[in-house]
């Protein structure tokens, strides 16, 4: 251990270390002991009695270290592909790595997969990687490696996607690439119905895998329904609407290369079906001047707040948008609303429904709260880590 740099933390800042958060923000650091330091840098995280806690990844910005382990053994290859090993056997053991009527998952989550700064999603037989850290940049070769293990055959490519992810700061000039293979199917299954997903040009990794259980759910609510899908981006929950029998679904995005996507799953699953129409158009503009009395709307706006000093104003968006569809939605409506702001929580989502209901004066009952699928697994000990948050309305 004597030649890891260690990082002290400030009298009582290792409280949260204790309680096994894998944040330490740059504040609980005292003074300047880590003034040599590189990004993603190990270092050992001692308290202010020099007593050891943890070890970390370093990171200059507000989030100083993120946790990898509580053991003084410093991590080898084989410690990080037992991480991915432990990934692998949740998802199985949530009944997604080996379905056939799914082939669109999420393998690691960041903390709750105790891989902080890493994200991977599984389209078929290729893994879509974003390092969010120089430290998980630096170990691709070595996630690649532990990915082939684990999966075996079933994986033919890995495509990093860590372009946008990685922080200017980091003096990295990251490009997207794949590191084993080449582009492979680009149509996957979720719940049986098909998606396109451009893993190399798309938001993201290319699918928003979060919301699948919350489409089977509208997919129940449809039958006999007009829809209209707000940010519907790649058309998924348009899709689930016609598979439910909804009489009408329209979709809207303000990007036209969602729109084409949309269109194109829609083709896909329903080949000339004409229930389904959409626009390319401003969201709240586009419930301002709907000529159509819609019974479902479904809002899933992108992220409103990223940093935590637009919390007010991502707030009072949100407001905005809810408070419309509240206004429009023909009696006996529903609403699907949601935020994916990881800043705004599950509280403060639900205290600006309250106030948005109370604003447009009508009778709204919640009917279920949602969250992610389950493998993006919430950690006990990470609250942040559950950034989706939904409510199912019911309106009269």
């Amino acid at each position: 251990m004597h030649h890891l740099p260690i990082l002290r933390l400030k009298p009582g800042k290792e409280q949260s270390v204790k309680r096994y958060h894998p944040w330490v923000f740059s504040g609980a650091v005292k003074g300047l002991e880590n003034s040599g330091l590189k990004d993603g840098e190990l270092v050992a995280v001692h308290d202010s009695n020099d007593n050891f806690l943890a070890l970390g990844h370093y990171h200059s910005g507000s989030i100083a270290v993120r946790i990898v382990s509580y053991s003084k053994e410093i991590p080898d290859d084989k410690f990080w592909a037992n991480k991915i090993a432990r990934a692998w056997q949740l998802r199985i053991a949530i009944g997604l790595a080996d379905s056939a009527d799914t082939t669109a998952f999420r393998l690691v989550h960041g903390e709750s997969d105790g891989l902080p700064g890493l994200i991977i999603d599984i389209y078929n037989s290729t893994a879509v990687l974003q390092a969010h850290t120089l430290a998980m940049y630096n170990l691709r070769p070595v996630i690649v490696k532990a990915l082939q293990e684990v999966m075996g055959d079933r994986l033919k490519a890995v495509f990093d996607k860590s372009e946008r992810t990685l922080t200017a700061s980091s003096g990295i000039e990251a490009r997207n690439s794949y590191l084993l293979g080449s582009s492979g199917d680009a149509i996957v299954k979720e719940n049986g119905l098909r998606f396109n997903v451009g893993w190399e040009k798309g938001q993201k990794t290319g699918f928003f895998v979060d919301n699948r259980d919350n489409r089977h759910l509208l997919e129940t609510y449809s039958k006999g329904r007009k829809l209209l899908n707000l940010y519907c981006y790649t058309g998924a929950f348009s899709c689930y609407a016609l598979r439910g029998r909804a009489t009408l679904v329209h979709s809207v995005d303000s990007s036209e290369r969602a729109v084409m996507l949309c269109n194109e799953n829609v083709e896909l699953n329903f080949p000339g079906d004409g229930r389904h129409k959409s626009f390319v158009s401003d969201s709240y503009k586009y419930m301002g001047a709907a000529k159509e009395k819609y019974d479902l709307i479904i809002l899933d706006p992108p992220a409103f707040a990223k940093h935590h000093t637009v919390i007010n104003n991502a707030i009072q968006g949100y407001k905005r948008i809810n408070v419309k569809a509240m206004e429009m939605i023909a009696p006996g409506g529903i609403l699907f609303t949601y935020s994916c702001s990881q800043l705004v929580s599950r509280e403060a989502f639900r205290t600006m429904l309250f106030s948005a209901a109370a604003s447009c004066g009508r009778n709204i009952r919640i009917l279920h709260q949602m969250s992610q699928a389950a493998d993006h697994p919430i950690s006990m000990y990470h609250p942040e880590s559950e950034y989706l948050k939904g409510f199912v309305l019911y309106v009269e």
